[in-house]
């Protein structure tokens, strides 16, 4: 099985103060990837930091994080995927936010399962593997 791990698990963990390299050994276990908008949330945090000292930390995690772990890329494929989606949620009226619809398609094109702390969103996608951590 591989996975796909959302923002919310590394979050998490960082604001925990789980090291880098703690987070990456619970994650060796399995083929693991991040989507590439997963990325940009985790950067993205890193700017959002509330004091240089914070953000150091944050930037040595995350970088650490992204060295360590393979980030696909939003390929055509997986926005054919997304629309598709993106369809079915909008005519069944169960919306999830753009990013995590993103991660979503991201995993389903890739056969990979979505590890979050947000299952609320991820579960209104049908055919979606989620797991909490």
């Amino acid at each position: 099985m591989a996975f796909l791990i959302d923002s919310s698990v590394i979050i998490r963990h960082e604001r925990q103060g789980t090291s880098s390299e703690a987070l990456l050994e619970r994650l060796s276990d399995a083929p693991t990837a991040l989507a590439a908008i997963t990325a940009s949330e985790l950067l993205h945090g890193i700017y959002r930091a509330e004091d240089g000292h914070r953000r150091a930390r944050r930037e040595k995690f995350i970088e650490t994080i992204l060295t360590e772990v393979p980030v696909l890329p939003f390929t055509l494929e997986i926005a054919r995927v997304h629309s598709r989606l993106w369809a079915d949620l909008l005519a069944r009226g169960a919306t999830i936010g753009l990013h995590d619809l993103m991660i979503a398609a991201t995993a389903l094109a890739q056969s990979h399962t979505v590890i979050t702390h947000n299952l609320r969103e991820f579960r209104r996608v049908e055919g979606l593997k989620v797991e909490q951590w």
